[in-house]
């Protein structure tokens, strides 16, 4: 009699266990930032990922897709907030996004620290490339030091010997001012740190006029680098003191920069112009989709969401076997937007970098940003040695 009701029981508990797996779903929590000036780049990040969402038919490895949005106000108490939440409450599988570096920081070990995978889709911390890498931390998009890099080469190889820098004070700033020197080895004029998400920079464009600089260097995202950039044109410093920058003039600024951003230069790893198959791919759907020219912002969320397909479809669907999904992610097994590329040690992009300029261009911004020459071509970041990881 035991053994009857023993194997009915186990007969029902397969029966109800057979729809609980066919409902399973692939839940992501994506963080980023939606509210205040900042938002204009969420609004690309969350565009790109639910188009990456419509590429794949809403399907990872044969299993419905879900993904959970948070806005972290760029508070780093914020994103931990919702990261904490998104793990407990909608018991995602996965956490992407993240623009600000502080942020990052912050919500990485919380991610990992829970056993979870962590996609960071725009904040390149250096300790995350370094001595705090982690297996369950993946980047789509590169180490903050990079782009500068790339510019500090292009701007030592062109002669300009007497610099003037300046970066909001957080730790992106620094890494971006760390980066500009390692390849950068000029005289830097004056170093000048400003209060992060500052918006009136009349006072700092005065003392740099003072010091009258070769040239200038700037990395200001989102508002903060609409404004500096009118702000530094309005003083008429445009055609005087040329003007650097990285992840100051992009996609999310041209809109309200329009004629003051032209004959800008930047440097970066992605351009909407870039002559890559799923590149050209995301680019027309998203202009179709959306009405506007994405961001690297927007295309390295795509390849993010992308990513974690190619792990899910790896492991066929089993999102209980963390290893394997990590085993699966370190193949870089997809179609990127920037072509083919591996991960290095440390778990960041191998990848190229390009020199843009800001050109007129016959759209209804009246201007673009276009790719001028290779500054870098499968450059690897500064801290990848600092990782202990092995695989």
């Amino acid at each position: 009699m035991i053994r009857t009701i023993s194997a009915g029981v186990v007969a029902a508990l397969v029966a109800f266990a057979a729809p609980v797996n066919a409902q399973q779903k692939v839940k992501i929590g994506f963080i980023t930032t939606l509210s205040g000036p900042p938002a204009i780049i969420g609004k690309h990040m969350k565009d790109s990922v639910d188009l990456a969402l419509d590429h794949l038919k809403h399907r990872m490895g044969g299993l419905e897709v879900e993904v959970v949005y948070g806005d972290d106000q760029f508070k780093p108490e914020v994103g931990v907030q919702l990261a904490e939440e998104m793990l407990k409450k909608n018991q995602v599988d996965f956490v992407s996004g993240i623009i600000w570096s502080n942020v990052m920081l912050a919500v990485v070990p919380v991610v990992t620290g829970a056993g979870h995978i962590m996609v960071g889709t725009n904040a390149g911390a250096s300790p995350l490339a370094g001595n705090q890498c982690n297996e369950l931390y993946f980047s789509a998009s590169w180490n903050n030091d990079e782009s500068p890099e790339a510019l500090g080469k292009y701007l030592q190889d062109k002669g300009v010997d007497d610099l003037y820098v300046m970066a909001p004070n957080y730790q992106a700033g620094k890494d971006m001012v760390s980066g500009l020197k390692r390849y950068y080895k000029g005289k830097v004029a004056d170093e000048v740190y400003t209060k992060f998400q500052q918006q009136d920079y009349q006072a700092e464009i005065s003392q740099l006029r003072a010091k009258n600089p070769k040239a200038v260097f700037v990395f200001y995202p989102g508002g903060m680098g609409i404004q500096f950039v009118k702000q530094y044109v309005q003083a008429g410093l445009r055609d005087q003191i040329p003007l650097y920058s990285v992840f100051t003039v992009d996609e999310t600024t041209l809109p309200a920069l329009r004629e003051a951003a032209v004959g800008q230069y930047e440097a970066r790893f992605w351009s909407p112009d870039l002559d890559v198959p799923a590149s050209k791919r995301y680019v027309a759907d998203f202009e179709k989709k959306y009405g506007y020219t994405p961001s690297y912002y927007g295309a390295q969320s795509y390849d993010g969401i992308m990513l974690i397909d190619s792990a899910v479809r790896g492991t066929k669907g089993n999102l209980k076997d963390v290893k394997a999904l990590v085993r699966e992610m370190r193949k870089a097994n997809y179609d990127s937007i920037r072509g083919k590329y591996q991960f290095n040690v440390n778990q960041h992009p191998i990848q190229d970098f390009y020199l843009l300029q800001a050109v007129k261009a016959n759209n209804k911004d009246g201007v673009a940003m276009k790719i001028v020459q290779k500054a870098f071509e499968k450059h690897k970041d500064a801290y990848y040695e600092q990782c202990k990881m092995k695989w």
